[in-house]
C-alpha cells in the first residue's frame, strides 16, 4: 500500500488476531471475512505452549487455503527465548509480513530482517506493534528506518498499562498516541491501523470506536474475535454516497480543468486538486474492496 500517494493495493479493514495456539480458530480463519488475519504467538500464546504453537502455525501457512485475505505472524520478539526460532520458521513460508511486537527502536526491525534474510526470505515485509510509551515518543525513526516496513499497528491495551491510564469510552487516554501513529504513517506511506475493542459484548462501543479510528485516519482496526468484523469492514469500507461524491468531484474538476480553471463546486462545496486526490483515493479504495 502506498498511502502517500494515494494508492491502495488491497483492504485492511478488518485485521483479526488468532491464536496460534489453537487449531480450531487457526481453521476457522480460512472462512472468515476479514481482510487480514494476524496469527498469533506472542500475547495469545501462554508460555508453555510457545514451541507448540509455531508448529500449528508453520502446518497452516504450509497448508494454505486463507483465499483474498492477508496473512501475517505476530512473532515473540527477539529478545525472549522463542523470537529467533518463530522467525527461522516461519520466515521462509513468506507470510504477508511478520509483526513484531513491542517495537520501540528501529534496530530491531534492522534484526528481524536480517535474521529472515539469513533464513532465505530478504525484504520480506515486517509490521511492527507501537505498544509502548518509548515506542510513541520513537515513531518518526521507527517509520522512516528505511526497512521493508509496510505497517504500524496501535497496541492500545498494553500502551494504557504503561501509561497507568484507564480505557475510557472516547478513548481519550491514548488519542494523542493514535494520532501520531497515523501521523508516522502517513510521513512514510505505510498502513496504519487501530488498536483493539476489548469488550466482546458491546456492540455500541465497537461501532463507535471503529467510526473514530476511520475518523482519526487509520486505514482499518484490529479485532480480537470474528463478531467484530462486521462493524470493522463497515466502518472502514466505502459507501455509496461516499463513493458517488468522488465521482462527482472527478467529474466537476475535470469540467474546470477543460475550461481553464483550477477550481470547481460540488454541492455549494469549493473542490481543489488536493480534494481530487481524496476522492481518487476513495474510489481505488472502493474498487479493491470490490474485489475481495
Amino acid at each position: 500500500m502506498n498511502v502517500a500517494q494515494g494508492r491502495t493495493e488491497r483492504p485492511f479493514r478488518s485485521v483479526l488476531y488468532m491464536p496460534g495456539a489453537n487449531p480450531r480458530a487457526l481453521a476457522r480463519a480460512r472462512e472468515l471475512d476479514a481482510d487480514a488475519l494476524i496469527l498469533d504467538l506472542e500475547d495469545a500464546v501462554a508460555v508453555s505452549a510457545k514451541d507448540e504453537a509455531r508448529g500449528l502455525v508453520e502446518r497452516a501457512l504450509r497448508q494454505g487455503g486463507f483465499g483474498r485475505r492477508s496473512v501475517v505472524v505476530r512473532i515473540n520478539g527477539l529478545d525472549t527465548p522463542w523470537g529467533r526460532a518463530d522467525v527461522r520458521a516461519l520466515a521462509p513460508l513468506r507470510p504477508a509480513a511478520l509483526l513484531l511486537p513491542k517495537v520501540e527502536r528501529p534496530e530491531q526491525l534492522a534484526e528481524v530482517s536480517e535474521l529472515a534474510g539469513q533464513c532465505g526470505a530478504p525484504d520480506l515485509p515486517l509490521w511492527a506493534m507501537v505498544e509502548t510509551p518509548r515506542a510513541i515518543l520513537n515513531l518518526a525513526a521507527i517509520a522512516g528506518a528505511g526497512l521493508p516496513l509496510r505497517a504500524l499497528v496501535a497496541g492500545t491495551s498494553d500502551l494504557v498499562k504503561d501509561l497507568h491510564a484507564r480505557h475510557t469510552l472516547a478513548r481519550t487516554e491514548v488519542l494523542t498516541a493514535l494520532s501520531l501513529t497515523v501521523l508516522a504513517a502517513r510521513a512514510h506511506g505505510l498502513l496504519a491501523l487501530d488498536g483493539v475493542h476489548l469488550e466482546l459484548d458491546d456492540a455500541a462501543g465497537l461501532q463507535a470506536a471503529c467510526r473514530q479510528g476511520r475518523d482519526l485516519g487509520f486505514d482499518g482496526k484490529t479485532l480480537i474475535h470474528p463478531r467484530q468484523i462486521e462493524a470493522a469492514n463497515a466502518a472502514f469500507g466505502m459507501s455509496d454516497a461516499e463513493v458517488e461524491r468522488a465521482q462527482a468531484v472527478i467529474a466537476a474538476w475535470r469540467e474546470a480543468q477543460a475550461r481553464g480553471s483550477g477550481v470547481a463546486v460540488v454541492d455549494g462545496k469549493l473542490v481543489e486538486a488536493l480534494h481530487v486526490d481524496e476522492a481518487r483515493r476513495v474510489l481505488a479504495l472502493a474498487r479493491a474492496i470490490a474485489t475481495v
